[in-house]
């Protein structure tokens, strides 16, 4: 993905940007100016306890050119305040994003390559330059490194630094207001660094944080900068390193760059996903390249916890950790799809390592890893993937000896009553499942304001038990697989019983459609649950199926996707902005999510393959072709054009011009993306 200066402008540079991972839940960000929109921006923010604790150390480098004979100098740098804008961004001639994100400047003569990159494993950001002085005087090159030491959630509004620095030739140790637990270390090896006294950069402004109700300004700390000479007509190449590790004086960041580049290329090759012949066409060279831009995107969200020694998969960039629920729905398009089986078992194990009462863990905690358990959907999703992981690896063996009897005590656990926490999960007599009270939220509708749900969903959910069938049947599966009689004939009665009142209680025959929850009419799209799993709970070739994707067609299709609920229903409210507060209160109420897509398309597969008509069933897929090549190009054109160039937001507004809200990279967003690019092929 290329930017090209015809299309560089403030407004769109600004609400552009970048993100990369180092894979322990560190991560680099910009927007594509080199402007700080966010207050979780930064060319290093490190995790201090991967994947959590996560620190902005590295907010930014500026970068300016003096020229000796003229005594004038040229900035690189782009910074807002409430009443400016430095005007680096006019030197710039394109801004571009494969692998890492490289900016290409020019002035006076001098052109300019500065490529950043992260050191995989490691609390360290190379930022690379090729510096070639094409003018007609000598020039003295200098970068400005601007830091922080704050949790990536807080803001240091007003803040005032206390400063240490141990200076050794050209690598510097930096403390920042006394915290020596975790130094700083900077690095380059060209040039001479001179040390800054009581340098604060005051008041840089955050715009994306004064639109989500933040503080947008704060207080950064500028300990110094260096200087490299360069004589007219010379070039020169360097790394300036800022990392958490003492030993950086060998890192070169050009080895860095080949390294990553490597690395990455050889997950998309074992995915065997690209078609690879001599001579391509114009439509299989733009799917080969929005497949190469999935498959690295994937790659963003699967991070290593060393404390358990295994991956993990974070739900989105930049504020969300992993969670139980978004990792699950992810598994399939970001694992299975791209071949990688072996770290689709370790978050397998991962999730069920702290599995306690029946449930996994929603998520972590950010700052002590205790695992979360406020949710009723994560341990019912974990049977579906294990069906996932079954179909592309035809690996029973290593579910029988790690999970097969993790996911027996799950169901007994949801049938004995699970009140841990509040989560008053019970089997009711008809075999439905009945969760939480009017103050938890424990389905994926979980926005909470002020103590109180935004959407109760408390009872039984439809998604909820239309997964506890399918977890019935794929448990029923099993046993009947792995020779366990006993346990097949229980589920076996109890999946028939738990269908029987499904269809008799929450078909709503005047809306033609699923209650939401019983009790609940408003349509939503957790319905779709009941035709997308392995075991749809509702026949696929029945009335009612077709009347309820029907509904769902009608009522929430938009360009984006799926939306959260009927533009026809009061509360609706189709553009997710404004304050916190606001924006909790609109989270799940008629926005659009991109991952609902892969529950919309498996329902509609399910019912053309249900169809017996030839004359209907033909109808059908000529209108699920049409859908399905609509959505490519609609988001092909997100992948590249809005919010995190060569990612997908966790959200779209319902709404011209459509806006995309939330975080700017979504595990569960990419995976379905990446499912529905894979669509109507072999």
């Amino acid at each position: 993905m290329k930017v090209q200066k015809k299309d560089i402008e403030i407004k769109s540079g600004l609400e552009k940007e970048w993100i990369i991972g180092n894979g322990i839940g560190g991560y680099s960000s910009q927007s594509i100016i080199g402007a700080n929109t966010r207050k979780y921006h930064g060319l290093l923010v490190a995790s201090l306890m991967p994947p959590g604790r996560r620190f902005v150390i590295l907010s930014k480098v500026d970068e300016a050119i003096f020229f000796k004979d003229t005594n004038k100098e040229e900035i690189l740098y782009t910074n807002v305040g409430r009443n400016y804008i430095s005007e680096g961004y006019k030197n710039l001639d394109s801004f571009e994003k494969e692998y890492y994100p490289t900016y290409n400047f020019s002035t006076n003569g001098v052109e300019i390559t500065k490529s950043i990159v992260m050191v995989y494993g490691q609390n360290t950001v190379c930022v690379h330059y090729k510096v070639e002085n094409k003018s007609n005087q000598d020039i003295i090159f200098k970068v400005t490194p601007i830091m922080n030491y704050r949790d990536f959630h807080r803001d240091n509004y007003n803040h005032e630094y206390s400063v240490h620095q141990s200076i050794n030739g050209n690598k510097v140790r930096v403390t920042i207001d006394g915290n020596k637990i975790s130094p700083i270390y900077m690095f380059l090896k060209e040039g001479k660094y001179i040390e800054h006294q009581n340098d604060v950069f005051r008041n840089i402004y955050y715009i994306q944080e004064e639109k989500r109700g933040f503080q947008p300004e704060e207080n950064l700390v500028v300990p110094g900068r260096y200087e490299i000479e360069l004589n007219k007509n010379e070039s020169k190449e360097f790394t300036f390193v800022c990392s958490l590790e003492a030993t950086i004086e060998e890192i070169d960041g050009k080895k860095i760059m080949k390294h990553e580049e490597k690395r990455l290329e050889k997950i998309i090759s074992d995915s065997k996903l690209l078609i690879e012949k001599d001579k391509l066409t114009k439509e299989e060279k733009e799917r080969n390249e929005t497949i190469k831009t999935l498959i690295i995107a994937s790659d963003l969200f699967v991070v290593y916890r060393p404390k358990f020694a295994l991956h993990t998969i974070l739900a989105g960039y930049p504020w969300f950790l992993d969670w139980g629920r978004d990792t699950l729905i992810s598994f399939e398009g970001l694992l299975l799809k791209t071949k990688r089986y072996d770290i689709a078992k370790q978050i397998l194990l991962m999730f069920t390592r702290d599995i306690k009462f029946g449930l996994v863990p929603n998520g972590y905690s950010g700052y002590d890893s205790r695992p979360l358990y406020n949710s009723v959907d994560s341990s019912l999703l974990l049977f579906e993937q294990v069906m996932k992981y079954i179909e592309y690896t035809g690996d029973y063996e290593f579910i029988k000896i790690n999970l097969y009897e993790i996911l027996k005590n799950v169901v007994k656990m949801f049938q004995k009553g699970i009140d841990f926490e509040n989560s008053n999960i019970y089997v009711d007599e008809d075999g439905l499942v009945s969760a939480g009270t009017e103050n938890t939220q424990l389905t994926w509708m979980d926005a909470k304001v002020n103590g109180m749900a935004v959407t109760p969903r408390s009872g039984k959910a439809v998604e909820i038990n239309s997964l506890w069938y399918n977890s019935i049947k794929i448990l029923e599966f099993l046993s009947d697989k792995f020779d366990d009689k006993e346990t097949k004939e229980d589920m076996s009665k109890l999946s028939q019983k738990v269908k029987r009142a499904f269809n008799r209680k929450f078909y709503n025959e005047k809306k033609k459609c699923l209650y939401d929850v019983l009790g609940d009419d408003k349509i939503r799209p957790n319905q779709l649950f009941s035709l997308s799993l392995t075991y749809p709970v509702i026949n696929p070739s029945s009335d009612k199926a077709k009347n309820i994707f029907d509904t769902v067609t009608k009522e929430l299709c938009t360009k984006y996707g799926i939306s959260t609920l009927s533009k026809k229903d009061k509360l609706y409210v189709g553009v997710y902005e404004g304050d916190s507060f606001k924006r909790d209160m609109t989270y799940h109420q008629g926005v659009t999510w991109p991952w609902l897509i892969g529950l919309y398309v498996e329902s509609f597969k399910k019912i053309i393959d249900a169809e017996k008509d030839k004359k209907e069933k033909a109808i059908l897929e000529e209108k699920y072709n049409k859908y399905i090549k609509s959505m490519k190009k609609v988001y092909r054109k997100a992948l590249f054009e809005s919010g995190a160039v060569g990612n997908i937001s966790e959200l779209y507004d319902s709404k011209l011009p459509y806006n995309p809200g939330g975080t700017v990279a979504q595990a569960w967003s990419v995976s379905e993306i990446m499912k529905l690019e894979l669509e109507n092929e072999k």
